[in-house]
């Protein structure tokens, strides 16, 4: 039997906007071994509950709204779009079900964002006003809705996105023995160099996985002053931080993570300007994931798209396993 994974609908208000983004999920779910089950938003909290008893797992989608600032007492940007109260109580509920159950958790987009605040966490509420001006230009992070690439991610290489990502380039096999392996250097030196595949639109995606270095800001909350020139790793002062894993991602946010929640950190951010662009759990037997990008958009094209949903399955999948064999014995 396939994991069963709750995905609430993106919206609340905008039914035609839900249906057309909600496929997407539903889709890459599928061809990562998992049944997709839609969490209506209109429903009591008695019957999400009900409905959450057969799930394995939970999948926070993108949306169309920004989450309410006053939920993380910050004063409303001008550029913040609607909140949309329905979502965010599902989204609660679930997360409250996920983290009292154990349940994997994968956030995508909006659903990062709204994990970081279940969380305790804040958001940058509009990334251009965010970042010093000389620093606004350098990357496009709405762009995805129009390119397949957006920009570059770079991931932290000890974090479990970087096990994930890293085991996922050129292999089919479950996360669980990656987790427990570490990043694959051999499937990274085998795909050093870029390779492109055209999907049916033709766009262009990079297919790799490749590594850097650069000096980068430890810290949990974003400042961009602090992001690393490369180059300053040749100067003889500078401290040499180990090799990174650097991705090509299709995103579409205006908002990001600022300060981190509890029990998050911070997986990867955006070489270029230093956006927080991943978040993970610190807990080492709870799958807790989110990007911000869009990885079900590329599902088909891009192995580390892939990778990302197969492990969230593969952890959903090893739960489920291990409860049945406690009630068998």
């Amino acid at each position: 039997m396939a994991p069963r994974i709750a995905i609430p609908m993106p919206h609340s208000s905008d039914a035609e906007y839900a249906e057309r983004a909600i496929p997407q999920y539903e889709r890459a779910v599928a061809l990562a071994g998992g049944e997709p089950v839609r969490v209506a938003l209109d429903q009591t909290r008695d019957e999400i509950m009900q409905v959450m008893e057969g799930c394995d797992g939970v999948l926070l989608p993108g949306s169309k709204a920004d989450v309410d600032p006053a939920r993380f007492n910050a004063p409303r940007s001008p550029h913040t779009a609607d909140a949309d109260p329905r979502r965010d109580a599902v989204d609660d509920l679930l997360l409250q079900d996920a983290y009292g159950q154990r349940k994997p958790v994968l956030g995508i987009c909006y659903g990062l964002q709204s994990l970081n605040v279940y969380r305790a966490g804040s958001l940058v509420q509009h990334i251009p006003d965010f970042l010093p001006e000389g620093m606004r230009a350098r990357v496009n992070h709405e762009a995805g809705k129009k390119v397949a690439v957006a920009h570059t991610v770079e991931i932290e290489v000890d974090s479990r996105l970087a096990q994930v990502v890293s085991g996922g380039c050129g292999s089919t096999s479950g996360a669980k023995a990656r987790m427990a392996e570490g990043p694959d250097i051999a499937a990274l030196e085998a795909l050093r160099h870029p390779k492109t595949v055209h999907d049916s639109k033709g766009l262009r995606y990079p297919k790799t996985v490749r590594d850097s270095r650069a000096v980068r800001d430890s810290r949990t909350t974003h400042d961009p002053r602090t992001v690393g020139d490369p180059k300053t790793v040749d100067d003889p002062g500078a401290v040499r931080q180990p090799e990174s894993l650097v991705v090509p991602v299709n995103s579409s946010h205006h908002q990001s993570a600022d300060a981190i929640g509890e029990g998050l950190r911070i997986a990867a951010r955006c070489p270029d300007d230093g956006i927080i662009e991943a978040l993970e759990g610190t807990a080492p037997d709870h799958f807790v994931l989110a990007v911000q990008w869009h990885p079900e958009r590329s599902v088909e094209e891009d192995a580390a798209s892939r990778a990302i949903f197969r492990a969230f399955i593969d952890a959903a999948d090893q739960r489920r396993e291990n409860l049945e064999g406690k009630v068998i014995s």
